[in-house]
């Protein structure tokens, strides 16, 4: 913080601690109207007494205050002053990181040894590739890896970006980007409610087959580039299969007609930065051996 922020910190601070330790001191004195009532009356014959605070309760307060002194002196707390022992979160949380890399270093270094597929049937990978998709995939695809809207489910047979323990490490080593252009601004309505006819008539729905027959071209042209003639998809680009009734962001006509035409952007982050090589390799393992694995 700025060296003016730093002195307002360090003025209040002191100003608390001085209140507090003045208002103590106040309170020891006696005062005239001490033992007396205040005139509160309840239930009729309790009556509020104007007495001091108990000389215990009193010196519980100038422990705290000495506290907070010495802890001010040896930690952070006055503004940029960062306390004589140089302790910081950043610093306890690196030591921690540490500590806990020499104790589980070794064992992720002697996981990856193993090959993704075969590892994929160890019980003690598949713990350990638990316990990392729990702490890092499971807000986006579910704690049951069943996925949610935008989200892809990893228990069934669909993959994005191929099912492969290959393809499997790469996603989740340097994430993926999948873009769908939308296409509003250069088609008119007609020509996006025949593209959704043939988008539901490719996963198997009632179409009216004169519709099917006007869109084809449609979709040769827009569409068949990532998806596919057939619309089986492309794994190379992470066009989704739309022969199937297997959908990433909803299944409704009008979610259809919209993600046509205003497209979807949908960003897996890398993981190899935060968890490392090792940890990729357990993590992927497990996808791996999770029901949908090819």
């Amino acid at each position: 913080m700025s060296g003016s922020w730093s002195l307002f910190v360090i003025v209040l601070t002191v100003l608390n601690v001085a209140g507090c330790a003045w208002l103590m001191a106040w309170s020891r004195k006696r005062r005239p109207d001490e033992g007396q009532t205040t005139g509160h009356l309840w239930d009729g014959d309790l009556e509020e007494g104007n007495n001091p605070l108990p000389r215990w309760w009193l010196g519980l307060f100038w422990v705290t205050i000495a506290f907070s002194a010495v802890y001010l002196v040896l930690f952070p707390g006055f503004g940029n002053f960062s306390g004589l022992l140089g302790w910081s979160q950043v610093s306890q949380y690196d030591d921690e990181v540490a500590a806990a890399e020499e104790v589980y270093g070794a064992m992720f270094a002697a996981l990856a040894a193993t090959p993704v597929a075969e590892l994929a049937g160890r019980p003690d990978a598949q713990g350990a590739g638990r316990s990392l998709f729990a702490t890092n995939c499971a807000t986006c695809h579910g704690s049951d890896a069943r996925g949610a809207r935008g989200y892809p489910n990893l228990t069934d047979e669909e993959w994005l970006w191929g099912g492969d323990p290959d393809s499997i490490v790469a996603s989740i080593r340097g994430g993926r980007t999948g873009v769908m252009p939308g296409f509003a601004a250069s088609l008119d309505e007609d020509t996006l409610e025949l593209l959704a006819d043939y988008v539901e008539h490719l996963a198997g729905r009632e179409v009216d087959q004169q519709r099917v027959a006007q869109a084809t071209p449609h979709f040769t042209t827009y569409c068949s580039a990532c998806h596919g003639m057939d619309g089986q998809g492309n794994p190379l680009l992470g066009a989704p299969s739309l022969v199937n009734e297997l959908w990433l962001h909803g299944s409704g006509r009008t979610v259809i007609r919209d993600v046509i035409a205003n497209g979807r952007t949908n960003a897996m982050p890398a993981q190899e930065p935060l968890l490392g090589t090792d940890r990729v390799h357990v993590l992927a393992a497990y996808v791996y051996g999770l029901p949908g694995g090819d």
